[in-house]
């Protein structure tokens, strides 16, 4: 064994015993957390226009600080960008993390010195909760790569800006960074299918032994170095071991990427935002994430089905509910208050709190009152690919269709097969069975004839592929939405018919 796997083990141990620390008592080092958030953001703009210095308890907090998504936000965001101190946290922003927004255009999100330890510190730990678990420490010694975007950063108001992925690579630690790929050169290319290739071209000959990255694109290497050696990817890269993902639900992608893998290697998921690292697994037989109740962020919980009432429920980690909804808030020591990011949550575990991302509070479709939710079609799905085994998916959205040309409206799901099943009709009508099972609005709305059963519209192989790129948004962080309200991805998706 190497070094870096020796060195590991006893770090990993002390790791794990100060996480058993305080998420025995998560609910203590949130309010904890709150109280050292508030103090010491006091004097800052936002502390002072939201009366911060009279704030001594978690009702104190929701009577003042109302729940804002980036649009609410942005006044604040603008006097940084401007070059204005003590805005939203004391001093300025160490960088500003670049996102897409779907109403705002691009997003800064200010990621400060306090707050890059959560980012750093929480996926250095997923792999050392795995490490400890297994015993498994020899991948370290292997190389390592993390499907990322460009670490170029630019400047606004002289404050280093970027993707959070490429942030996040300038603080990869000195013993991973030697065995660390691609070159930084190549990390550094914008053109995606272009930096692919040469990642291939990069890696197909070393040790790979972890390798990271958002599912369909790590799909997308692995089916390039199959491509070029005609060998599944478990023969070219003897000794990977350990995948590592996050940002989208990984069982709609599993079953492919394991197959094209040619054998099942261990997995963790985590949870990363642009807004703060939120969790990750730490068992390998727990679907769960445990979330980070020490790491800088305050976390609050709206029920889903209130989150656009005007007065919405906001709890604490202390009075959620197991399996059910919530829209996630956090409250960061980037600066972060009453903050939506968008996402949706359910528990599953309170000792200690585990949780499951269940889709986007602001993707699904309603269309007739349905209220269909990303969990739900992807658990519909992996349902009726267990029964038809013959088949198989690579990627696939959902979309109402409210006045088709011909029979009632209907859910239609653009799916891309690498195996198509025996019988269409039968995976048709098991799909639509498993959506009513998992959806009651559903079932009542299909067995009433408001709907009829969904209509499956398979695609061209790299159909996904080929609108994402389109849409200027292929490959790096951006990840295909499940689900949608309308019908402008499904008009577009419509050329890519089989």
């Amino acid at each position: 064994m190497g070094i870096r796997s020796v060195l590991s083990k006893p770090f990993a141990a002390f790791v794990v015993r100060e996480q058993r620390e305080w998420e025995q008592k998560a609910p203590d080092y949130q309010h904890k957390t709150l109280k050292n958030l508030v103090s010491k953001a006091s004097n800052t703009v936002f502390g002072s226009d939201h009366g911060f210095k009279d704030i001594r308890t978690y009702d104190d907090f929701k009577k003042q600080v109302p729940v804002r998504d980036y649009e609410a936000l942005k006044p604040y965001v603008e006097k940084m960008l401007t070059g204005q101190n003590d805005v939203l946290w004391p001093g300025k922003p160490a960088y500003f993390a670049k996102t897409s927004g779907t109403t705002s255009g691009t997003k800064y999100i200010p990621i400060t010195k306090e707050s890059i330890p959560n980012h750093i510190n929480s996926a250095r730990n997923a792999i050392l909760n795995y490490v400890h678990e297994t015993g498994n420490a020899k991948f370290l010694d292997g190389k390592l790569i993390f499907l990322s975007g460009s670490p170029v950063l630019d400047q606004k108001a002289g404050i280093n800006t970027g993707r959070l992925s490429g942030i996040v690579n300038h603080h990869v630690p000195g013993y991973l960074r030697t065995n660390q790929l691609p070159s930084y050169a190549t990390n550094c290319m914008e053109d995606w299918e272009a930096k692919v290739d040469k990642i291939v071209e990069e890696t197909i000959d070393q040790d790979m032994t972890l390798i990271s990255g958002i599912p369909p694109w790590v799909q997308m290497y692995f089916d390039r170095i199959v491509e070029k050696r005609q060998l599944p990817v478990k023969d070219v890269f003897k000794n990977f071991s350990l995948f590592i993902y996050g940002g989208v639900n990984f069982e709609p992608y599993r079953q492919k990427l394991f197959d094209t893998i040619g054998k099942k290697v261990d997995s963790v998921e985590t949870y990363p935002a642009s807004e703060g690292f939120i969790a990750f697994q730490d068992k390998q037989d727990d679907p769960g994430l445990l979330l980070l109740a020490n790491s800088g962020i305050f976390f609050e919980f709206i029920p889903a089905d209130e989150y656009f009432n005007e007065s919405p429920t906001r709890l604490s980690l202390d009075q959620v509910e197991l399996n059910t909804n919530y829209a996630l808030i956090i409250n960061s020591n980037a600066g972060l208050w009453g903050y939506s990011i968008g996402d949706t949550v359910k528990f599953i575990s309170k000792d200690p709190y585990k949780l499951l991302v269940t889709g986007r509070i602001k993707h699904f479709i309603s269309a007739f009152g349905e209220h269909v939710i990303g969990e739900e079609v992807e658990n519909a799905m992996k349902k009726t690919l267990e029964s038809f085994p013959e088949a198989d998916i690579v990627e696939f959205t959902v979309a109402p269709n409210v006045t088709p040309e011909k029979g009632l409206p209907r859910h239609e799901w653009f799916i891309e097969f690498s195996k198509m099943p025996a019988d269409m009709a039968a995976f048709k009508s098991s799909l639509d069975n498993s959506l009513q099972k998992l959806n009651s609005y559903y079932f009542d709305l299909i067995s009433g004839n408001i709907l009829e059963q969904l209509h499956i519209i398979p695609v061209k192989k790299n159909a996904f592929i080929d609108y994402m790129r389109s849409i200027g948004k292929l490959g790096g962080q951006n990840k295909l939405p499940r689900l949608s309200n309308d019908r402008k991805m499904a008009e577009e998706l419509l050329k890519y018919k089989e």
